[in-house]
């Protein structure tokens, strides 16, 4: 029986005899919560990943509130050595580490429980893990060593130590290996006939992540062995435009396996907090299904003055095909609170335009955060990124903070957020543990949602004044030029100091009370769990 503690109504998979056997062989427990069968040997990895992304996310957290209150002109916190150190660091914990630990999480998940199937290979699971794990450990340790102050990009000719170059390798290998673990459950589930009909929209969703992140993290080792081999003084430098071309299908191509798992984390979030259901399965999968053709093409908005490219190609990509990634996101910007609308208004909820929207349950910080992640992605990043990936604004802002400002509203206020409100069900679900302080719990969402956007918007105004996206220093102090910016430029850049100081607070109270319930929480082992 289910326990009916979720505000939700996750369907209960049929009882298939003789789950633990034969092809099936593997320890399995129901969800006292949601009635869902749980892979044991999934759900250590999950914990395993899930652990090493918080990790990731509090470092690059600290790192970004160093970061930002370097920018604000009247504290200029750090040293320009270690200014571009910690952007280094803040690229890579936030955009790959965090991200992507979570997201061979997700993928694990979804291809076991909502399969009602078990893991791939075990085997292949702790070597994506281990291969993840040193790789990550290597890259923070040549960057805080000072061995790597390269940027996320790491642009050839500057080179940085072939240590740092090996862990980004080790990195992109084990997360290729934990995704092909996915592909190998997916391909189990489907031959022993784990599951009827199609497989649910959210395992589609993280299915179509899976198959960006196989092109993304080829990207990565296609253009990192070679210039591995160069820092090592094996081989000559990469030729820099091809450099550039490349290694954007790994740097752009990341998020776009975010967004991916993302929009999944969205219907699933929509499903556990208030029961709602897809009303179309069939535009809600060719949405995802654009996301796989189409939603590559954006990385050439940074290509835009590369001599590499052709005028055709970059027509095409920045002005026609990037267009049909967006109506993906458009699409799922409606069906996700379409959905949500008309599960609350089966409940009852039906008193004018928006009466559901505000019976909607905003005190359970899983509801809050995925709904605030849809608007801030949806508004936010939607219409910055549609801007700045047109080809003619992209060559005027492209080098501005006006960049960082999409970016952070897409990657921190879109998955960053959402994937917060997703670890408010991971940890009583999958690790049996309750959350403490609940009330700090329920504010924590809207501190960080108020932080990024205030942060973002801030951005996009000081780079429209001009304020370059990585220069550490507002002034250019020193310069043989002049370089002046106007008031309104350093009123933005203390509103991006305190906007990520605020932004920092709402993480540092996820992390502390995400690591308390792990390791000291209250167990609801054979028990629902606590209902937000």
């Amino acid at each position: 029986m289910r326990a009916p503690a979720l505000e939700g109504d996750l369907p209960v998979p049929e009882e298939k005899p003789g789950f633990l056997k034969g092809n099936h062989a593997g320890a399995v427990r129901t969800c006292d919560t949601t009635g869902l069968p749980v892979c044991l040997e999934a759900q250590k990895f999950i914990q395993l990943n899930a652990v090493m992304a918080v990790v990731a996310l509090l470092i690059g957290g600290v790192v970004a509130l160093l970061l930002g209150l370097t920018r604000w002109p009247s504290v200029h916190l750090l040293p320009s050595e270690w200014y571009y150190r910690l952007l280094t660091a803040h690229g890579f914990n936030m955009l790959i580490f965090w991200m992507i630990f979570m997201e061979i999480g997700i993928l694990y998940f979804a291809g076991t429980t909502l399969l009602n199937s078990r893991l791939g290979s075990k085997a292949l699971a702790w070597l994506s893990f281990g291969l993840m794990v040193t790789g990550a450990v290597t890259v923070e340790a040549m960057v805080f060593a000072g061995k790597a102050d390269v940027l996320l990009t790491s642009y050839v000719p500057i080179k940085a130590h072939p240590a740092f170059y090996l862990g980004i390798i080790l990195f992109a290998v084990g997360a290729l290996v934990g995704v092909i673990n996915f592909f190998l459950t997916i391909y189990i589930a489907k031959r022993d006939k784990t599951y009827a009909g199609s497989v649910p929209l959210v395992v589609f969703g993280a299915i179509a992540a899976a198959i960006i992140a196989v092109v993304t993290l080829l990207h990565g080792a296609l253009v990192m062995i070679p210039t591995f081999t160069w820092s090592m003084g094996w081989t000559e430098m990469p030729d820099p435009a091809w450099y550039r071309l490349v290694w954007w299908g790994l740097g752009h191509s990341s998020q776009q396996i975010n967004v991916a798992a993302m929009v999944s984390c969205w219907y699933l979030l929509g499903t556990l907090t208030v029961g709602a259901k897809p009303l179309n399965q069939a535009v809600c999968r060719g949405a995802f299904v654009l996301y796989i053709l189409f939603i590559n093409l954006a990385s050439a908005h940074h290509l835009l003055v590369d001599p590499g490219v052709g005028a055709g190609w970059k027509i095409w990509n920045t002005s026609y095909a990037m267009y049909l990634a967006v109506l993906a996101s458009m699409i799922h910007g409606f069906t996700v609170p379409a959905s949500v609308e008309h599960a609350l208004r089966k409940k009852g909820f039906n008193k004018g335009l928006f009466g559901w929207l505000f019976a909607a349950p905003w005190k359970n910080p899983g509801f809050s955060a995925f709904f605030l992640s849809l608007v801030i992605f949806g508004f936010l990043g939607g219409i910055t990124g549609v801007t700045l990936g047109t080809q003619q604004i992209n060559i005027i802002a492209h080098n501005t903070l006006r960049i960082p400002g999409h970016f952070h509203a897409t990657v921190a206020g879109g998955a960053t957020l959402c994937f917060m409100g997703l670890a408010y069900y991971v940890v009583p679900l999958i690790f049996r543990k309750e959350y403490p302080l609940k009330a700090l719990a329920r504010l924590q969402p809207y501190l960080f949602a108020a932080g990024i956007v205030t942060m973002a918007i801030s951005m996009s105004f000081a780079g429209s004044y001009g304020v370059p996206r990585r220069h550490w220093d507002l002034e250019f102090t020193g310069s043989q030029f002049a370089v002046g910016f106007d008031s309104a430029a350093h009123f933005m850049m203390g509103i991006v100091g305190v906007g990520a100081t605020l932004a920092f607070t709402g993480l540092i109270i996820f992390v502390l009370l995400t690591v308390w319930a792990v390791f000291f929480g209250k167990s609801n082992a054979g028990k629902p769990m606590e209902s937000w």
